[in-house]
Order: C-alpha cells, then structure tokens, then sequence
C-alpha cells in the first residue's frame, strides 16, 4: 500500500511520454530523475519490457519505409558497417589494455560500441561467459553515452549543416543502441529517421557472427546467441507495406504509434539508470567508452563528409 504513493509521479510520467508535448531527450531525463530520486517501482521488469517494446517499436516503423529506399540505404551504407564495426572491436582491443582494463569488459564495451549497445553485450556476454559485474559495468557505460548521444549528435549536426542522410548514417554508426539512434534522427528529420533506422539494423545483423567469433576468440564453447528477431519481422513489415500499398493510412498510422511508443523505451531506459549507478561504474570503464566512442564517431563523420 505503501509503495503506490511512490509510483504515481512514475505512472504519470509514463502517460506524459505518450503524448506529443514530450520528446526522447526529455523523457530519458525524466525517467533519469525519477530513478535517481527512488520513485521507480522495483516490482517491474523494466529491463524486460523496455527490450520487448523497443522490439515491437522497430516493427512498426517497418510500415514506413519502402523497400526501394531501404534497399539503396543499406547497400549504400555496408562498406561504412563493415569497416567501422571490425575497426572498433581491434581498436578497443588495443585500448583495453592501454586502460589496464579487465579484457571481458573491454570487449563488452568495444561489442556494445561496434554494433547496438546493450542487445549486443547481452549478445556476446554469454558467449564469453561475462562476469555480471562485467556486463553491469558495460551497460551503464553503454547508457551513459546513449543519454548523451540524443542531446549531442543533433546539436552537432545542425552546426555542421549535415542533410538528413549524412546524419542519418552517422547517427547509426557512431550511437550505441537503436532506441538512440532513433531518438537522436527523429529529432532531426523524417529523412535522417529512415536512413538510420536501416542502417542500423543492418548493422544489428552482426550481433549473430560477432557472437560466435567472439566465444572463438575467449576459448568459450557456449553456443547460445540471443538472435534479434525483431530484425526479421521488420523486414516483413517493409516488404507487407511495399506489395500492399493502399493501406497507406494505415501504415502511417502504425509508423506514427512506433514513434511515440520509442519515446516511451527512451523514458523507461532513463528509469535503469540513476546516479549511485553511474558511481557504480567508476572512471575508468567511463574513459575507456568515452575514448572507444570518439574514435568511432569522429572518423566515421570523417569518412561520410571529406569521404
């Protein structure tokens, strides 16, 4: 009975997120507060749910992207994929031991920069068989930099005049996770939303070969991949909505639900992370991501604009 006075200004702020007045950037802060002002209810998942609403938030922006765009997207973009996503896992690597790192949580980190955050620690830390404390170190490190990512990489953008592909595929290279890279090209454009949605699939793909090259690499023999099926029935979603094109309005309407429903991931993504969680992780994990996280984003921003 207690608990539930505690849980209102939550409730609230989970209604607010629903409507138009509230951004990702704003949402993620409020739930950043409410985490770290205790008002979350610890009797939810929301690890959980926030993971299986990302996912079905994915599927529906399927319904607002045409196959031919995808297409021309993601073939235009493999070359950037590839290149950035071996060349971080080498480069951190090498930093892992610069920073005197443990090596499981450096390549956690170097996993979590070179593909999609948190869904590819989660990925390769079994894989590697990852202490907890590895990958709790790994994906505060992770959400820390996605928080400020979505306020960051617009503001750069707009002083750099980049057009909304160029962002688009920077923003999908250079952020962790999907939800901010959504986040962070949503708030930039229609245009940037498509092109690093894609992209960033695309590049989710990889969890699945990384994952095994990587129990290869630490001598594991676990087999088990957690495998991004959402991934699959967003490119069912594209292909329904190209071959079916007169249901448009309610395609549009789908994509317009996914939208608002990222904003609300955005939030309860806020909620996991709270000030002792950020002591928690100490510095030097924080500077070995940070150093990893630059390196990436500025020369794949080198790469797609003197490229």
């Amino acid at each position: 009975m207690n608990l539930f006075p505690r849980a209102i200004p939550f409730f609230v702020a989970l209604i607010a997120c629903l409507t138009p007045w509230v951004s990702s950037p704003t949402a993620l802060v409020i739930g950043f507060l409410l985490a770290s002002l205790g008002l979350v209810p610890a009797q939810f998942n929301l690890t959980k749910i926030t993971k299986k609403l990302l996912a079905y938030s994915i599927v529906g922006l399927g319904f607002g992207i045409h196959f031919q765009e995808a297409l021309a997207v993601t073939s235009n973009g493999i070359g950037i994929i590839i290149t950035t996503i071996i060349g971080t896992l080498v480069i951190g690597w090498g930093l892992t031991k610069v920073f005197k790192l443990e090596q499981k949580l450096g390549y956690l980190i170097s996993a979590g920069t070179a593909i999609c955050g948190g869904s590819a620690i989660a990925a390769v830390a079994p894989a590697i068989k990852a202490k907890d404390e590895d990958i709790g170190l790994a994906l505060a490190t992770v959400f820390v930099l996605n928080s400020l990512a979505l306020f960051i990489f617009p503001v750069i953008g707009h002083a750099l005049s980049l057009d909304q592909h160029t962002f688009g595929t920077w923003a999908a290279i250079a952020i962790h996770d999907t939800s901010s890279v959504v986040g962070a090209a949503s708030a930039y454009g229609e245009e940037a939303l498509t092109t690093a949605t894609t992209l960033k699939l695309a590049r989710a793909l990889w969890i699945i070969p990384v994952a095994f090259i990587s129990a290869f690499i630490f001598r594991n023999d676990s087999k088990k991949v957690t495998i991004p099926y959402f991934i699959i029935f967003y490119c069912v979603a594209i292909g329904v909505s190209d071959l079916l094109p007169q249901f448009e309005a309610v395609y549009s309407s789908v994509f317009a639900l996914a939208k608002r429903c990222l904003v609300v991931c955005l939030f309860l993504i806020g909620c996991g992370i709270s000030i002792e969680k950020l002591k928690a992780a100490g510095a030097k994990p924080m500077l070995f991501g940070i150093s990893l996280w630059v390196l990436i984003s500025t020369s794949s921003l080198a790469w797609l604009t003197l490229g």
